[in-house]
Parts: C-alpha cells; sequence; structure tokens
C-alpha cells in the first residue's frame, strides 16, 4: 500500500488528531438561506470547536444530494449565487477562522472554470481541498496533479459497494482524507452504523493511511460518538441544515456545541 506524499490539509488533520480521537468536519451550502446566515453558522462552528468545514457551491443538478440540499441549491442559485461570490465569501472565511476549509460542489462548476483557474482561486481564497462526488478517479488526473502544484487536497470517495481492489487504487492516489460513505444512496437519511459499516471502514483503513471521513447520515451527537473507533473524522452535513432551521440559531449553536463534545 503506498500513498501521494501528505499535504498541510493532512498535516493539519494529523496534529489535530494527537490530541483527540475523532475530528468533526461540517457542511454548509453558500448562499443559502443567506450569506448572513451562513456568517453565522460558520461563526457557531468556530466557537464550538469544529475541525474542519466544508463549503458547498451551490449546483442544479446535486446528486450526490438528498432533497434538503437540492432546495438549498436551487434556492442559492436562485438568489444569484455564483463563482465571484462564493469565492469571496471563502476567502472572509479561510482568514477569519481557524478551521481549514474544502470546496465541495460538481464537476461541471469545475469544467466551466477550467481546471488551472479553478485550483489557483481555491489556492487564493485559502482553501485547502475539493471534494468532486461526480468525478470518477480515472478522469481526475488532469486535476489532482494541477491540485497539487497549488498545495491542494483532492479528496476522494469510498463507498461499501466498492471491491478492495477498488479502494485501494482509491488509497494510492487519496491525500488529505478520504470521505467513505457510509451507505449507498444520497445525503440526509440517517445510517445505522451497526449494518456493516466497521467492516467496510477496516476496508478502507486497509487500503490507505491517510484519515479517513465518514458521512451520509451522520445526524446526532449519539452517531458522532459511535463513529469513534471508526474513523478519524466525522462528517455531518444535511442535520446542520435541520438544526439551523427546526431550532434557530442559539438552537444551532447547542447543536454543534453538543456535536463537538462527542469527539473529545
Amino acid at each position: 500500500m503506498s500513498a501521494v506524499p501528505g499535504t498541510s490539509l493532512e498535516s493539519h488533520l494529523r496534529r489535530r488528531l494527537e490530541d483527540k480521537p475523532l475530528l468533526l468536519m461540517t457542511h454548509l451550502v453558500v448562499g443559502y438561506p443567506s450569506l448572513e446566515a451562513n456568517w453565522t453558522m460558520l461563526e457557531a462552528m468556530d466557537a464550538a470547536g469544529v475541525d474542519l468545514v466544508e463549503l458547498q457551491l451551490p449546483f442544479s443538478e446535486p446528486i450526490a444530494d438528498g432533497p434538503a440540499f437540492v432546495k438549498a441549491n436551487h434556492d442559492a442559485i436562485e438568489a444569484g449565487m455564483g463563482w465571484e461570490v462564493y469565492f469571496d465569501f471563502a476567502a472572509r472565511a479561510a482568514a477569519r477562522f481557524s478551521f481549514p476549509i474544502v470546496f465541495m460542489g460538481y464537476y461541471n462548476s469545475v469544467f466551466q472554470m477550467g481546471a488551472q483557474r479553478y485550483c489557483a482561486r481555491l489556492a487564493e481564497a485559502g482553501m485547502k481541498g475539493f471534494i468532486l462526488p461526480d468525478l470518477p478517479l480515472e478522469e481526475a488526473s488532469q486535476l489532482t496533479a494541477l491540485a497539487r502544484e497549488h498545495d491542494l487536497s483532492p479528496v476522494f470517495i469510498m463507498s461499501p459497494t466498492n471491491s478492495q481492489e477498488r479502494l485501494n487504487e482509491i488509497g494510492r492516489q487519496a491525500s488529505g482524507f478520504v470521505y467513505c460513505t457510509a451507505r449507498r444512496g444520497v445525503t440526509g437519511r440517517k445510517t445505522d452504523l451497526s449494518q456493516g459499516v466497521a467492516e467496510f471502514m477496516q476496508r478502507c483503513r486497509t487500503a490507505t493511511p491517510v484519515p479517513l471521513g465518514l458521512g451520509f447520515g451522520i445526524r446526532t451527537a449519539a452517531d458522532v460518538r459511535n463513529v469513534r473507533g471508526l474513523a478519524d473524522i466525522a462528517i455531518v452535513g444535511t442535520a446542520g441544515l435541520d438544526a439551523w432551521q427546526e431550532l434557530g440559531e442559539e438552537g444551532y449553536r447547542l447543536f454543534m456545541k453538543g456535536l463537538v463534545a462527542e469527539t473529545c
């Protein structure tokens, strides 16, 4: 088993893992419900001690996302969200907060911009990597090479449906961390972590030495607690948006604090 040289993102995560057994990555769709709300969410994440944040660029057909994020993407686009506003927001966030920020989106957006310009803009904004769920490993080589010139980590995805051979190939190309999906399907639905997830994560462990994140259906503080010993990073996405909408700002802050408390 081998892996590409480490990146600043991976180094940061490993340093954090020296102090606590589990990290937390959270997520927001930039522009939904508004940029002002997004900033308040980031402040809540920072105050709680979140370790890593995905900023999603809205896209018209977010195929890996469940209904809540599909609506969020649609509404943000309708409100005029685009590249320039996204990068301005990301740069302000990277300058203000201590946690690393990674891009999350879909490859069509990258293709439209051009790989070289895309990587340069991410680096200029102070971002540390990117997640593109619809970009197959076989078609990622040019973008991956450009990314590493800018010390960006392409975060690849491992799925329970992958063969061990496939996991090994992903693992050889991995840097930063790997996003392991706890089940098939899209984001949002709760996952039963007792149903084969431990075995899947062990297969991922044998495939790569880089830190492993586990997402898709991690919704509560109890879920985060149950990720301890399975993965290095618990990934909470849709549940954060639900908390904002159902509990309001103060409830959201308490929700984030509750999640982080289970990582220590």
